[in-house]
């Protein structure tokens, strides 16, 4: 083959590649902006009519109705701003599509592994998390999955150049799958359909609990030789990590709470909590945030209400518990729609602005990064953007600017330059 037609296919694999680059990070920010005339819904339950919001280097230095603006300003008048919406518990950066192997990597080889960290494996090129900032969702956290004890999860903000620039909070908890008191029979194996008991749940749960106590023991001395997996449990002894658990019915819930927080846990929060209603009182004495799985699903037993997981966040939020969001059984390109899962428990009854701290404020104390994020509030990080109209709703959910630290970010997408592609096409038609 000639020389040039070797130079012509380069260009030609540059431009394809170029095409479906992700969007260059934004630099850093390098002037004190204004936002002026938004409607800003802190995230706290509270709203500031005719706001202004002023921020530099990253920080929030003035907000308020009588605030006079500084450096450059965005007119937001008849626009609303939000504090950026999180996504908890997602393996968004650990798996681009599912059925390539080579590019999953949310689990690891093993049943009880909490020292495999997922940061050092987020793709903070995925297309996947960069679909999520055209809704608003700005940060997550990176978790693993599988297994009995999945890893070690880190929150990050999704407009990086790599894992180390977008560590927001570095292994910030242990995610760990509690025992099903309950199974679905295998049928081609001759077993009724259905649920079964669990004939082996005492072992199983014996299994964690015994590792949790000899990793704790571990801390308290000087052992011979190094334990990965015993080291990086000395975070939930000693309060600077978090506990996952996953657990759904009521015996799981219970059994788990009790069991955990006699091994000497102090934090803990509960992923899932499909029967949480049930026993409010206990995990409010206990102290159990909860994270609640998507709204959008079925029921899972016949005798439940059908439309049970649509008002379930509305009902523990009535019973005085912390509650988040977490769309768990979803994939991962849906946790975009995060925000019309919160929505739709405002059609539940629940308040609009109590419904926005299922995906901010409560959602950054459950995870431990509210003094930083989560809320609009002078000195926090101006992570933050402007909608059209109401971001709960898809019809209003239309950002116009995005900032996370300050830096302002591209709405593009590989989604939106198919769209601009094809509406280009058939509109063109339509004339």
């Amino acid at each position: 083959m000639k020389k040039s037609a070797y130079i012509v296919i380069a260009l030609l694999t540059g431009f394809y590649q170029s095409g479906l680059a992700q969007q260059t990070p934004a630099p850093a920010q390098s002037e004190t902006i204004s936002i002026t005339g938004a409607t800003a819904h802190i995230g706290d339950g509270t709203v500031v009519e005719n706001c202004t919001v002023v921020f530099e280097q990253g920080k929030i230095t003035a907000l308020g109705a009588n605030i006079a603006p500084q450096g450059k300003v965005i007119d937001a008048s008849g626009k609303h701003l939000y504090p950026g919406f999180i996504a908890p518990g997602k393996s968004l950066g650990l798996i681009e599509v599912n059925a390539v192997r080579a590019s999953n990597d949310q689990d690891e080889i093993g049943g009880i592994i909490p020292h495999i960290r997922s940061l050092i494996a987020y793709n903070a090129e995925s297309k996947v998390v960069e679909s999520m900032r055209p809704n608003g969702v700005l940060l997550g956290q990176a978790t693993p999955k599988g297994g009995r004890i999945s890893g070690t999860s880190s929150i990050v903000q999704f407009d990086a150049w790599n894992w180390e620039d977008a560590a927001v909070k570095v292994d910030d908890g242990i995610h760990l799958n509690w025992p099903n008191t309950f199974r679905r029979g295998r049928w081609w194996m001759g077993e009724p359909r259905g649920y079964q008991p669990n004939k082996q749940y005492k072992e199983q749960v014996e299994e964690v609990l015994t590792f949790l106590k000899n990793a704790r023991v571990y801390g308290k001395g000087k052992a011979e030789s190094v334990n990965p997996a015993f080291e990086a449990s000395q975070g939930l002894f000693d309060g600077s990590k978090r506990l996952y658990v996953y657990a759904q019915d009521e015996k799981q819930i219970v059994d788990a709470v009790t069991a955990l927080k006699e091994t000497g846990i102090t934090h803990l929060v509960l992923v899932g909590g499909y029967h949480a209603h049930r026993i409010t009182d206990f995990l409010k004495t206990n102290n159990v945030p909860v994270l609640v799985n998507f709204t959008h699903s079925l029921p899972e037993f016949d005798d439940d209400d059908y439309d049970l997981t649509y008002k379930l966040p509305k009902m523990l939020v009535d019973a005085g518990l912390l509650v988040g969001l977490q769309n768990a059984d979803a994939s991962n390109f849906q946790t975009r729609n995060l925000p019309f899962y919160a929505g739709q428990v405002v059609g539940q009854g629940l308040d609009k602005e109590v419904a926005l701290q299922l995906i901010s404020g409560n959602t950054a104390k459950i995870l431990g990064i509210d003094d930083n994020y989560g809320t609009l509030a002078v000195g926090k990080s101006a992570t933050l953007f402007i909608s059209e109209g109401d971001a709960l709703d898809m019809r209003g959910n239309q950002l116009t600017h995005a900032f996370i630290d300050g830096r302002e970010l591209s709405l593009e997408t590989h989604q939106t330059e198919l769209w601009q592609r094809y509406m280009g096409k058939y509109s063109g038609q339509l004339n």
